[in-house]
């Protein structure tokens, strides 16, 4: 078994897990939200039991009845609890709401949920500055080796990259993209194991965990989407396409992929935009966060990959839109992801901006070096923001870290978890 893979006895520890206790110190409740099976739980009750707070699991069917009958008197009987899945009973969140209005103090509630609790229509309240949502995906790279946490978004934002450099070989990156970060997959040596068990989770969130936040009337469908989506991932958008291949319209197909958005299996990628620029496309990118299970629904392992190399585009670029969403996650500074297309097939696979309009550009390639031509993007891109560009990278499965010309790194995929 590879030395990165996770015993199913091992506590992996968590780099947002300081974010969660200095939220608990000043906020009423703090919320934890990210997929199932992403490790809310064991975080949540592991802080619980530190704190000698109260674990309530909503997956247990007593609590939940009790909660969705009476969830004030729930809510009483609780003076400072950590409440797990709290989706699952929605009415919950009301009666946290009056519950820390009238007895206010810091750290009352810590809460955990498997879809995005505050963007979408399962609350019934927002609890608007009373608590902090803190997200949790499944393990990066930087956890699964027991690194702290990387530095590789602020560097990137400072341009804080040597000319020249080296890393140590990555010898194991195709069998890290292919195993994602799910802590139940990797805590399952034999890689055929680890498949089937993501295969079956993405099955349980379209045929069960769904109805739980949306009525849905062909769940089957939903299924179908899934699939579809998979060998969509990393290209434009095309909604109509998807509803005709499901026997649907474009907006039933969007209101499904809100709710997978919601449950936090894929995103849309909006295309970067400028008022200045009249020939961007402005269609969105579809992204898995887990590479692990985009791979296991494309029935794509590290043999197929050996044999057709081309195939770990799409898979590299979920893994690395997935690592970086882990870093957004866990920064102070809010950091917006798009990507960048124009009319002549230029493109960026990744740009983020921060304030005041600061922007890095990521492209992914699936090879050991980069060539000239796989910087056009990022050129492009700089050529058009100017002075707010701090830099644009190139990741690549090799080792050699090198400044091409001011601003433009190539540099390996490592990087990300080792900066």
């Amino acid at each position: 078994m590879p030395n990165w893979t996770v015993h199913a006895e091992t506590f992996v520890g968590r780099h947002a897990e300081a974010s969660v206790r200095l939220a608990l110190s000043d906020t009423r409740v703090v919320a934890i939200v990210g997929p199932r099976q992403s490790g809310k739980t064991t975080l949540a009750r592991r802080i619980a039991d530190d704190d000698g707070r109260a674990f309530v699991s909503l997956d247990d069917a007593q609590f939940r009845r009790f909660a969705r009958e009476d969830p004030a008197g729930l809510v009483r009987s609780l003076q400072s609890a950590a409440i797990d899945e709290i989706q699952r009973a929605p009415d919950l969140i009301l009666a946290l709401k009056r519950e820390v209005d009238e007895r206010p103090g810091p750290g009352r509630y810590l809460i955990t949920g498997s879809v995005d609790l505050f963007k979408g229509s399962i609350s019934p309240d927002s609890l608007a500055g009373r608590v902090e949502t803190i997200e949790l995906l499944p393990f990066s790279q930087a956890e699964i080796t027991g690194a702290a946490s990387p530095r590789f978004l602020d560097r990137a934002f400072a341009g804080d990259f040597p000319a020249i450099g080296e890393t140590r070989p990555t010898t194991d990156l195709i069998e890290r993209v292919v195993s994602g970060g799910y802590p139940a997959a990797l805590a399952r040596p034999d890689p055929a194991r680890r498949r089937s068990w993501l295969r079956a989770y993405a099955r349980a969130l379209a045929e069960r965990d769904v109805s739980e936040i949306a009525p849905v009337d062909k769940r089957g469908e939903m299924a179908r989407l899934i699939d579809h989506a998979a060998v969509s991932a990393g290209q434009l958008l095309n909604m109509s396409g998807l509803g005709a291949r499901l026997g649907v319209d474009g907006k039933t197909v969007d209101r499904w992929l809100v709710l997978l958005e919601h449950m936090f299996l894929i995103r849309r990628v909006r295309a970067w935009h400028s008022s200045r620029l009249k020939r961007l496309v402005r269609t969105p990118k579809l992204q898995f966060l887990d590479s692990g299970l985009l791979a296991a629904l494309q029935r794509t392992d590290t043999a197929d990959i050996a044999r057709d190399r081309q195939k770990l585009g799409s898979l590299l670029e979920s893994f690395v839109f997935g690592e970086v969403a882990k870093s957004i996650a866990l920064s102070d500074d809010m950091t917006n992801v798009s990507h960048y297309r124009d009319k002549d097939g230029v493109e960026v696979d990744m740009v983020l901006e921060r304030s005041p309009g600061t922007i890095v550009g990521i492209e992914v390639k699936a090879a050991a070096t980069a060539h000239p031509r796989d910087f056009r993007g990022l050129q492009r891109l700089k050529e058009v923001v100017g002075d707010r560009f701090a830099c644009g990278i190139v990741l690549h499965d090799g080792e050699r870290i090198l400044q091409t010309a001011p601003g433009l790194f190539a540099m390996p995929v490592r990087m990300l978890w080792e900066a």
